[in-house]
């Protein structure tokens, strides 16, 4: 209850500072991790041409508290009439992480899309933590990759993720529960 009124307190300082990085240092609001997934920050209401016409998303993974999402972006009636399709997961910010339902339901989402030409936009507030477990979780499946490769692999791409110590738990799980019997499998059989 404490930490929850605290990060709604922090959030528009932290949003401001996200912008401001985004300004000053080598940070990009948002990355493209591969042909159908883009990994990144808030997208506020003046980006939506440049995602929908340009980075061809069609779908949107929002993993934000119901306070991040009150200005700035649009909501899940504004994505539609862009015909966009939003999944919204509520998750913590600061220490929470998507648990393991909502991670299967955003691969699921995700995973959806692969046989398209379009794109799914991942978000959270700065598109660091929350949204990249959620990715981390999808390059896992996708590649049969450990959650080393996968993190490796995105911050090739987003440099300045941080996955902390709940999304750790989470991606870890994800991985002995999806991956790992599989991916044992096909190294068995090379």
């Amino acid at each position: 209850m404490i930490f929850s009124k605290m990060a709604r307190f922090i959030f528009y300082p932290t949003l401001l500072y996200n912008v401001v990085m985004e300004k000053i240092s080598l940070r990009c609001w948002f990355n493209r991790i591969d042909k159908h997934v883009i990994l990144g920050a808030l997208p506020f209401r003046s980006m939506n041409k440049q995602l929908v016409e340009d980075e061809k998303v069609k779908g949107i993974i929002t993993c934000n508290e119901d306070h991040e999402l009150e200005y700035f972006v649009n909501t899940k009636d504004e994505w539609a009439a862009l015909g966009v399709a939003q999944l919204r997961l509520t998750c913590p910010d600061m220490v929470g992480s998507p648990s393991q339902e909502q991670l299967h339901r955003a691969v699921e989402f995700l995973n959806s899309f692969r046989n398209t030409e379009n794109s799914v936009y991942v978000h959270c507030k700065a598109g660091r933590s929350r949204s990249a477990t959620i990715v981390t979780c999808y390059l896992m499946q996708l590649h049969l990759w450990t959650p080393e490769e996968a993190v490796t692999y995105i911050k090739e791409k987003r440099p300045h993720i941080v996955i902390r110590s709940a999304q750790d738990i989470e991606i870890h799980q994800f991985y002995a529960n999806n991956i790992k019997t599989l991916r044992e499998q096909l190294q068995q059989e090379t």
